[in-house]
């Protein structure tokens, strides 16, 4: 069959870069998953292929458009999303999740989800009181709560943000590292911190800790509490026991969200301890009111390579 060239001419500059990814990454995914060969001149890019692969290929570049068009840096996850819409049929659902925009970094960037799955986990969080969220390192399982955790915050539809988190950690323990309790516990919380730091300047986070806005605290100290009028976000969770687990699910007040997140792959507990959240997912599917949501490779939104990471420890343990 014939091979026809086509020459997509790019706006400007950054919407090359943006498209091509580090090392044109995504140029050579685009190649892989279409059939087609695709050149980057300069801002032309040029595809040659048989007719059926080129129209693939110039679809996913369309579904696309908007972000590239704008200098927004494409990742992986965007190309498999507008894959996966492209052959469901669920092209104006892909369109609709590129325009949903949770919220505004400092620096003025969109958040939004960048994949189905994700989509489905925000709207989970939005319409549950507690919501589960499993899946391996580079999803956004902790962001995506922290996003949301800060818009209710700052729309008064909370009165205060808990993170928390078990303070288990291979080869480390709390006794032994240096500082007071806030100190000790820091290292523990740093992803959590990472997440408020890109919506809240960092020198108005103390401030908002002092009045109670905010609380950071290690799972421990939430024995005895009830947490009402709060977005509770418990971080790790796969390093819980089942008790501990219960504990702080229990604590859930009148007017509270509680978002759970964690990596049943990489628990640091003894060989011989269950995950409380292992367990949860055993006792607590198909409570009403709780939902479960599960992220995979597919939704991997860091550096390229922690994707191609998580695929290699996938296939090792099937």
């Amino acid at each position: 069959m014939a091979e026809t060239t086509f020459t997509l001419s790019l706006p400007h500059p950054e919407a090359a870069l943006a498209l091509a990814g580090s090392g044109e990454d995504n140029l050579k995914y685009l190649a892989n998953h279409t059939g087609v060969r695709v050149i980057l001149r300069g801002q032309d890019l040029l595809l040659t292929g048989e007719a059926k692969a080129l129209e693939r290929a110039r679809q996913i570049l369309g579904l696309l458009e908007p972000q590239w068009s704008q200098g927004k840096a494409l990742h992986r996850p965007d190309f498999l999303t507008a894959f996966q819409a492209l052959d469901t049929g669920r092209t104006e659902e892909y369109q609709t999740l590129q325009k949903n925009v949770l919220a505004r970094t400092r620096r003025g960037e969109s958040i939004r989800a960048k994949t189905f799955r994700q989509r489905q986990y925000v709207k989970a969080i939005q319409s549950h009181d507690i919501t589960f969220c499993i899946g391996p390192a580079g999803t956004g399982k902790t962001f995506l709560a922290a996003v949301l955790a800060v818009q209710a915050l700052l729309n008064n539809d909370c009165e205060r943000i808990i993170l928390t988190r078990p303070a288990v950690e291979a080869g480390e323990k709390l006794g032994f590292l240096p500082g007071d309790l806030q100190q000790k516990v820091n290292p523990f919380l740093r992803p959590l911190y990472d997440a408020l730091y890109e919506f809240i300047d960092a020198e108005k986070i103390p401030d908002l800790m002092e009045r109670g806005k905010i609380e950071v605290a290690p799972l421990a100290y939430m024995r005895g509490r009830t947490l009402s009028n709060a977005f509770i976000i418990v971080d790790e969770a796969q390093n819980t026991t089942p008790a501990q687990l219960k504990m702080v699910l229990t604590r859930l007040g009148f007017g509270s969200k509680m978002v759970v997140t964690g990596d049943v792959t990489q628990t640091d507990l003894p060989s011989h301890q269950t995950s409380g959240l292992v367990a949860a997912q055993n006792i607590l599917k198909g409570v009403e009111g709780i939902a479960f949501c599960a992220l995979g490779q597919a939704d991997v939104v860091r550096h390229p390579l922690v994707q191609r990471i998580v695929e290699a420890y996938e296939r090792q343990s099937q």
